[in-house]
């Protein structure tokens, strides 16, 4: 089976798979391998416009990204 999920607000759509791809593309440019990536927690705030993530169970309120 396949599925999508997409979030809209306000006239924006975001496809949530695009989020994690961001979120990986964070942890990489960190100097990390994705191999090394067991576990990824993402909270899209579409009032704020923000996606906090969380990986392998660290994170901070610094921990996110603009869409």
């Amino acid at each position: 089976m396949k599925s999508d999920l997409y979030v809209q607000f306000k006239g924006n759509n975001v496809d949530t798979k695009s989020l994690l791809e961001m979120a990986k593309e964070i942890w990489k440019s960190d100097g990390n391998r994705v191999k090394d990536l067991n576990n990824v927690e993402l909270y899209y705030k579409p009032e704020e416009g923000r996606c906090y993530y969380v990986f392998n169970g660290e994170g901070s309120d610094d921990s996110f990204f603009e869409i």
